[in-house]
């Protein structure tokens, strides 16, 4: 049988994404709509998720999905049986419709096998994921609109904790730690980290900064902030999230990065990744597991350009520990912090 954490810390979870993390760090106003994804074995979290919406005037759309399916819902026998026509169908009215209803996403992380895409072809995937572009951009717009907001939250599962090589309590430590959820009241420790994240925003944007130089064993990048772009950080859209970041000017990186833990992406794990960068594209990636998928990955249209800078400081993050979730591994603290890039989308 699975761990589940004590009742308060659920309750505490809840509080924290509902309360603090929706609207930009200000938690959820009356009447506003929140729709609530999981997949049942975060179903203890979400059922406190959704009473917690209730106790504070708002409205949910149910998004609860069996564990076999995908990050929005769909099962994974689709790229099995699936013709190019299915993979390529998107059901824009529906789409669209929940876009505009909703004020708010809310998504419980809770995966349940972290290889279950490895044996599929990635074009595939990646097929399928552009097909879904346009629900993508119908959000962007209605966020950048100031209308919309969303958060990230894990839910730990026997499936994660192994893949850490953690006992299911321990992976829950770490949760729990990072989230704040042993504190008497965990909204506020957020609001007051929160706070501290945007000190430092503030600080950065005052500094005239043309680039940046990250240079260790592992990398020797020149990244180019660029006129114009502003750093940000603390709004709430992760939980936890304790990074600073901007979008650079991706013409102005030069250099090469290799990255000590893994990214999890589309099903697979794909470790050992190193990119070079000239004249602001990457142009060599390799990888020393799964390089198929980076390499699909990169192959998009400009996914071959650097959308995200971040760093993140050590004296915030409680994370101590590899967690195979890119939500915690880019966000943890360690003896110095990290500093992190994302390709493509910022």
């Amino acid at each position: 049988m699975s761990y589940t954490p004590p009742q308060n810390i659920l309750e505490n979870y809840a509080k924290v994404l509902v309360n603090f993390a929706l609207n930009g760090g200000q938690g959820l106003r009356k009447g506003e709509v929140v729709y609530v994804m999981g997949h049942e074995v975060s179903k203890p979290l979400y059922v406190e998720v959704c009473k917690a919406v209730w106790r504070s005037g708002g409205h949910v759309i149910d998004g609860f999905f069996p564990d076999e399916a995908g990050r929005y819902g769909g099962l994974n026998d689709i790229y099995d049986l699936a013709s190019d026509e299915q993979l390529d169908f998107f059901a824009a009215k529906y789409y669209k419709g929940l876009t505009d209803e909703m004020d708010h996403q809310l998504m419980i992380l809770s995966d349940t096998d972290l290889h279950a895409l490895e044996k599929v072809d990635p074009a595939k995937i990646l097929r399928r994921g552009k097909a879904r572009q346009p629900y993508m951009q119908w959000r962007d717009e209605k966020e950048n609109a100031g209308k919309f907001t969303w958060t990230l939250a894990l839910y730990g599962t026997v499936a994660a904790a192994a893949e850490a090589k953690l006992s299911e309590e321990e992976y829950w430590e770490q949760i729990i730690s990072a989230c704040f959820l042993d504190e008497a009241d965990p909204v506020a420790k957020w609001k007051e980290t929160e706070a501290k994240i945007k000190e430092y925003v503030m600080k950065l944007n005052e500094l005239d900064i043309e680039k940046v130089h990250v240079e260790g064993d592992d990398v020797d990048l020149w990244v180019k902030i660029g006129e114009q772009r502003r750093w940000a950080g603390g709004s709430g859209r992760n939980i936890p999230s304790f990074e600073v970041f901007t979008s650079p000017d991706w013409r102005g990186v030069e250099g090469w990065i290799k990255f000590n833990v893994p990214l999890y992406a589309y099903g697979s794990m794909v470790e050992g990744i190193r990119l070079e960068f000239k004249a602001g594209k990457v142009v060599n990636a390799t990888a020393t597991n799964n390089e198929p998928v980076l390499t699909h990955m990169i192959a998009t249209e400009n996914a071959d350009k650097v959308g995200e800078f971040s760093m993140t400081d050590r004296r915030l993050s409680r994370i101590t520990k590899f967690m195979a979730n890119t939500l915690y591994d880019e966000n943890i603290g360690g003896p110095f912090g990290n500093s992190h890039i994302a390709v493509g989308k910022a």
